[in-house]
């Protein structure tokens, strides 16, 4: 989950309400009115959309919302599988597109057709079953440093970062530890397909500054004026533009396309308080989502949102690219392990 507010403190912002809106919760027959969220780290920090969501929501319904940090998405599934029996989530958020398949073979949620879902289009809507519900979705994309990068400078392709006059200059993520380092590594293979992806790896491995562990680190070198050119998001500049009111940092469109991330929200089966779960997804795909926006600098889910001019400056691949989520779960260990003998090679 990105991200950007993970990194930086940011201000907050007043948004008036969407359709929708959050009722008074139901007591349970326990009386019990906690429901316990799992989600990233970065969701939950301080300056995640995770603790002003849990407020907000807690305001409209008498709700108290638990938000458990859970590490990354790969974190995140084994903690729900490994608990399967002695159930402590209700609700999981951040499960994006290319690992959903493992929620699913695992039996982990329920199906819930929100009425949320009508302003919802139906190309972000990867889960025909509704299991998981789309709340943001975005491209990975390299953004580079206007101050830092000349205009001579500027690789229009990924394989014009593979050329040597970029030694240096660009910061990388690992996709063994992160959802953008996968993202990174899927955009590969789905560009120079599974026989020549290495290729590209094996020359950005002379060219990258770093390959960080997250988005976090690899997003601070950045902006701390390391290199000029890192692996993030096409709406990262939103951030930028809203908070820090500068165009510095731009994203770089390629025309072989960009891979798609989309992130959903979902109830676990095992969820002792389903209707309250019920409340907390729809308020998330309702009233949440501008600030949801925001706050991870990502595109919402619900297409009656009106966003502010900042995302003007997010600019939209004119091709998306994705590989079939099954493809993912049965190949990604082959991938992954062929990225690390590859640069671990001299």
């Amino acid at each position: 989950m990105n991200k950007h507010h993970g990194y930086f403190a940011v201000l907050a912002i007043l948004f008036g309400c969407l359709a929708l809106p959050a009722q008074p919760v139901q007591e349970t027959e326990s009386g019990d009115k906690t429901l316990t969220v799992y989600a990233s780290n970065s969701f939950c920090g301080e300056w995640g959309a995770g603790p002003a969501l849990a407020k907000e929501f807690q305001k409209k319904t008498g709700c108290t919302v638990n938000l458990v940090s859970s590490g990354d998405t790969g974190e995140m599934l084994t903690k729900l599988v490994s608990e399967q029996n002695k159930p402590k989530a209700d609700v999981v958020v951040g499960i994006p597109y290319s690992m959903a398949e493992k929620a699913y073979q695992a039996d982990l949620l329920s199906t819930y057709d929100s009425p949320a879902l009508s302003a919802i289009p139906t190309f972000l809507q990867f889960d025909r079953a509704h299991r998981l519900l789309p709340y943001d979705y975005g491209n990975f994309a390299f953004v580079y440093d206007t101050e830092k990068l000349g205009q001579d400078m500027i690789p229009h392709s990924l394989n014009d970062l593979t050329d040597p006059k970029y030694k240096g200059k660009v910061i990388l993520i690992d996709p063994r530890t992160s959802s953008v380092g996968q993202g990174l590594l899927l955009w590969t293979i789905e560009v120079y397909g599974e026989e020549h992806f290495m290729d590209w790896w094996l020359a950005m491995k002379k060219n990258a500054l770093t390959i960080a562990d997250g988005w976090s680190s690899a997003y601070g070198l950045f902006t701390s004026g390391e290199a000029p050119l890192v692996i993030s998001y096409t709406t990262s500049p939103v951030y930028h533009v809203a908070y820090e009111h500068t165009t510095r940092y731009q994203t770089l469109l390629f025309p072989e396309g960009h891979d798609t991330t989309i992130e959903g929200v979902g109830i676990l089966k095992t969820s002792r308080h389903q209707e309250l779960a019920k409340q907390f997804v729809d308020y998330m795909l309702t009233d949440g989502q501008r600030d949801i926006a925001m706050t991870n600098s990502m595109y919402p889910a619900n297409a009656s949102v009106a966003l502010p001019e900042a995302f003007t400056y997010a600019p939209k691949p004119q091709k998306d690219l994705t590989i079939p989520p099954q493809s993912i779960e049965k190949k990604m260990d082959t991938w992954l392990t062929l990225w690390e003998q590859g640069m671990r090679s001299k």
